[in-house]
């Protein structure tokens, strides 16, 4: 027809709706990179939440219902690890099957899944989907504004980086899977189930989701160290992120050589592991549903793998719904914290604490900087960090009031699961599981916004990014 511009990257040929689909979701992704991604995690998890209502789905062949069906599907897209339904016996081979590809799908990340889509679409890996792919390791690039290329990876290393992400992915889970193989044959897991288990499990600790295939859980392997310490290794790789694996691959020992972003990380995670195991061993040591009964070595490792989890493995051994209230605040502060970014992981990210409490120590040194291994964090790192915490916390506390006020639950077991959802952990005081339908869908909402990431969600909700071309005058408020 005269005068209809076709789009050259557009399928020739197509019909019409086809290719006005084409170019609306190519005028989303340029306009709006966050929202473009939301968009499609929200497809996913639609699509999915139609997949666990088939009949097919479920062991009795039943469709499940929508509250159940919907939150298993966020809970499996978000990587969350939380459920409503026994998600050992309730789910038929094909439901297991639909979670082990949901967990890994979504473990690439909101953003780096977005760009992965625009590469089928553009057929390039041109500068829009750099952006899409590198906003997930610097949200600054969500927003208009100035961006400081020294931070975590640079738009030229994006091919590789998504190059990582992909084979980290598949080496990683695939290493796991042969190790835990013979611990789960030494731990009286018959052959051909050990086939299905090992991967499932790797999966489950690599993306930090923490579901179990069989119905008792860890439970049978509690004191099978080498099976626990495999899983531990698995989460802790997933949730530092995949610049910092990236990181560690282009520079492998020199450690001079890594990104502020990799040291932060790194440092921060295994200081927060180690306070997080002794503060548990000291809340806990006379708790005997929990460390009591166990002796010294048993106490330490259960410790140490609790604060692993917390930090969004969501894998457990002893009841959480036993451990004390003091215990319960220790790992919600753990939980909101979570991993690194660009992980598998949830929370608020370990580099947005480390960047915080540098900016505290700065200020009561009086230093007008704030730095760190002789590197400069500017002041909108510092701003962007501040946003986190504060949308973190609203999203918790509104999601807590709302909950404790449907179902009259103790406030510090519906704070726990509330702040579980947000930060994509999976652990459980038990209330998830009883929760009514109204709240299973708010929890779902939590795991989503958590999952998709606060200054994501936020760049999304924002209709357009205006530049101010003009200073207003200075006065100074009253802080403090």
């Amino acid at each position: 027809m005269a005068g209809t511009t076709v789009d050259a990257h557009a399928p020739r040929g197509g019909p019409a709706w086809h290719r006005r689909v084409f170019s609306a979701l190519k005028d989303l992704a340029t306009a709006s990179p966050s929202r473009f991604a939301v968009l499609i995690f929200s497809a996913l998890i639609l699509l999915f939440t139609a997949l666990f209502s088939l009949p097919i789905a479920a062991a009795d062949g039943r469709p499940t219902p929508l509250a159940d069906a919907l939150f298993t599907a966020v809970s499996t897209i978000c990587v969350t690890g939380l459920s409503t339904v026994d998600m050992s016996t309730h789910w038929s081979p094909f439901g297991h099957v639909l979670v082990y590809i949901g967990v890994n799908v979504g473990a690439m990340g909101v953003l780096t899944l977005a760009s992965i889509l625009g590469l089928v679409i553009a057929k390039r890996l041109g500068l829009r989907a750099k952006l899409l792919a590198a906003g997930d390791s610097n949200p600054l690039r969500a927003h208009g504004g100035p961006v400081n290329e020294g931070q975590t990876v640079r738009l030229g290393e994006v091919g590789a980086l998504l190059s990582t992400v992909a084979l980290s992915t598949l080496v990683i889970e695939a290493v796991i899977a042969v190790l835990l193989y013979p611990a789960l044959l030494a731990g009286g897991v018959d052959p051909l189930t050990a086939l299905w288990e090992a991967p499932y499990y790797s999966a489950m600790a690599f993306t930090n989701t923490g579901f179990t295939p069989n119905a008792e859980g860890l439970e049978p392997f509690a004191q099978n160290y080498f099976l626990l310490t495999v899983l531990m290794a698995g989460v802790f790789l997933g949730s530092i992120g995949f610049p910092v694996i990236f990181a560690i691959w282009r520079h492998r020992w020199h450690l001079r050589r890594w990104t502020l972003h990799a040291k932060l990380t790194i440092i921060t995670t295994i200081v927060l592991f180690f306070l997080g195991a002794a503060a548990f061993i000291v809340l806990e040591y006379g708790n005997p549903t929990t460390f009591g009964t166990m002796d010294a070595w048993d106490t330490t490792f259960q410790a140490l793998f609790l604060s692993a989890m917390t930090r969004s493995g969501g894998f457990a051994i002893i009841d959480i719904g036993q451990l004390n209230e003091s215990s319960l605040v220790v790992g919600s502060m753990l939980m909101f914290v979570g991993g690194g970014s660009a992980s598998t992981a949830g929370g608020i990210k370990v580099t947005t604490l480390a960047v915080l409490a540098l900016a505290v120590w700065s200020e009561a040194k009086g230093r007008p900087i704030v730095s760190a291994f002789r590197r400069r964090i500017p002041s909108d790192v510092q701003r962007v960090a501040l946003s986190v915490v504060a949308w973190g916390a609203t999203i918790v506390a509104l999601s807590t009031i709302t909950i404790a006020h449907l179902t009259k639950a103790e406030l510090s077991e519906v704070l726990f699961d509330v702040i579980s959802a947000f930060a994509t952990v999976g652990l459980s005081t038990g209330l998830t599981q009883e929760l009514p339908d109204t709240a299973v869908y708010v929890m779902a909402a939590t795991m989503f916004m958590g999952r998709v990431g606060t200054v994501t969600l936020a760049a999304a909700v924002a209709a357009t990014s205006r530049s101010q071309l003009y200073s207003l005058p200075v006065e100074r408020p009253i802080v403090g």
